[in-house]
């Protein structure tokens, strides 16, 4: 489990099925077994250098994330040990597993801070965005400023701090990110889409104010 506040940046290597992770500033603790996120992307530590290690990467991993195409570039990647118990939460519960992708549609620069727009690759998606709720992007907790068409769209402000220190100044227009929804919301509607009595129907997604007054809500 993370929470979705940066630790460190690294840099990708590729070898078949294996990752190689240099970081490049603010050395951690780790040992072998150990879960990191890499860009949003709970991964196991299976060798550990001076200031490297090493990952195993399945080919479902490598399809469904970034991973594959940032491995080949030697591209920065975000990095977060998991959580240890007596750690704060500062952002919000991450899990580490990437419900899909988006893509970067807009960076705006302001006087204090940026504004980055994001669309789902995939709008089935779009239904865990909510005003003010939180979200990763490529392992970082963010709040959702504005979304548009149904959450398909969002926006983020990005403070000056996590815009320097994270792989967000490295984006730019059309580049692809991690994505991870709010776990709470995922959670919120499978319980409302239980049917009270017993039986489990999810071949709808519509939740309307008469269903939920049919359900005794």
């Amino acid at each position: 489990m993370f929470t979705g506040i940066i630790q460190s940046v690294g840099k990708l290597r590729q070898e078949k099925n294996i990752l190689e992770i240099e970081i490049l500033d603010n050395l951690f603790d780790m040992a072998i077994g150990d879960s990191i996120a890499v860009d949003g992307i709970c991964l196991t530590v299976k060798e550990i250098f001076q200031n490297k290690f090493t990952v195993d990467v399945s080919e479902e991993t490598v399809k469904k994330t970034t991973l594959g195409v940032k491995s080949n570039l030697n591209q920065i990647v975000n990095l977060e040990p998991a959580l240890r118990v007596s750690d704060r939460l500062g952002g919000h519960i991450v899990s580490g597993h990437v419900d899909g992708l988006g893509t970067v549609e807009n960076i705006k620069k302001l006087e204090k801070s940026w504004l980055l727009s994001i669309k789902w690759k995939n709008n089935n998606f779009s239904k865990y965005v909510v005003n003010k709720g939180s979200i990763c992007v490529n392992g970082i907790s963010l709040t959702i400023a504005k979304y548009e068409q149904e959450g398909e769209i969002f926006t983020i402000a990005i403070i000056p701090h996590t815009w320097h220190n994270t792989n967000l100044n490295k984006l730019k227009v059309g580049d692809s990110v991690n994505l991870e929804a709010d776990a709470l919301i995922k959670y919120v509607e499978k319980l409302l889409l239980f049917n009270k009595k017993g039986n489990q129907d999810l071949s709808s997604n519509n939740i309307s104010s008469e269903w939920l007054k049919e359900n005794g809500w």
